[in-house]
């Protein structure tokens, strides 16, 4: 047996007061989210809100809860996402496979394409311009087409087929008979299993934090996503408490009791909504953990 020396000791001991510190710094912002979004503003406001929650109360939930868009605009998410990102796997895994075969006629002036894209693009006037004369506006393809691929994801993609698929494995299927359909869908994507459950995860997340494309493209409510409905109740009650606070003067005693209430709620209101919102993918996380950390552990050694 090799015992560890002295210098392994301290280093083992330095190395993982630094992760412990390292992992306080990331948790705890998450933590306090949590517990001031069941607090009260007036002790999250003095700092008493530190390592439990203050003024238990459960009002900014409610009052997330009972706006009654945000049911709506989680449906409109979850079809965002699920259709996006199945699009997006669907066009980043065949891409991706074509552009891996040397074979593929003009694939050095496509790879070369795609490479601009990465810097270089048309700019949001252009894009708002083509998404509008294509009819997409006030769609969900407007959300979704116009970033149906992502250029570093499929050049990510691309490398991992020609590091870690043998192309010797790929030939003896085609010579017993397969084509590339078929070696696609019966050999490539088995063997790709950690980088698609890497791929669903970035594209799922961008797609369930995306509020700026609906800004733009959508004016119907009735397709606001998650995010813009969210986004929606934090500028109304900000509004509602800047016309209440100028209005303070009239109201006196009752009014001020108002617009207490309404600060309180605003700020309260910040802390559930961020937990609204992340709650979904926080839940689905831990189930791709396993193929998550493969695929990018697989990235990160074998580019």
């Amino acid at each position: 047996m090799i015992r560890d020396t002295k210098g392994d000791r301290v280093f083992s001991i330095v190395n993982g007061a630094l992760l412990t510190l390292l992992t306080l710094l990331i948790a705890y912002p998450l933590y306090f989210v949590v517990i001031a979004s069941v607090s009260n503003y007036i002790e999250i406001n003095s700092g008493n809100v530190i390592l439990l929650p203050a003024g238990l109360t459960f009002d900014s939930y409610r009052y997330v809860l009972e706006y009654k868009d945000i049911w709506n605009g989680y449906k409109n998410t979850i079809i965002i996402t699920l259709l996006g990102t199945s699009i997006n796997l669907l066009f980043t895994f065949t891409g991706a496979y074509a552009l891996s075969k040397s074979r593929l006629p003009g694939m050095r002036a496509c790879m070369l394409l795609i490479t601009f894209t990465m810097f270089f693009g048309g700019g949001l006037i252009p894009t708002y311009m083509l998404v509008s004369d294509l009819g997409m506006r006030n769609t969900f393809w407007a959300m979704i087409l116009p970033g149906a691929v992502s250029a570093y994801n499929l050049v990510l993609v691309r490398n991992y087929y020609q590091k870690n698929i043998p192309e010797e494995l790929l030939q003896a299927a085609m010579i017993d008979g397969c084509d590339d359909m078929r070696v696609f869908r019966s050999i490539v994507l088995p063997l790709s299993v950690p980088m698609l459950a890497t791929m669903a995860l970035f594209y799922g997340v961008g797609h369930w934090n995306q509020f700026f494309d609906a800004l733009i493209y959508l004016s119907d409510r009735s397709m606001y996503p998650l995010q813009q409905v969210l986004r929606e109740i934090l500028l109304i009650n900000t509004e509602g408490t800047l016309n209440m606070a100028g209005n303070a003067s009239e109201a006196m005693a009752e009014g001020s009791a108002a617009l207490s209430e309404m600060i309180n709620r605003a700020e309260t209101m910040k802390y559930a909504v961020i937990i609204v919102a992340s709650v979904p993918v926080l839940i689905i996380y831990p189930f791709l953990q396993r193929y998550f950390m493969k695929g990018m552990l697989v990235g990160s050694l074998k580019g």
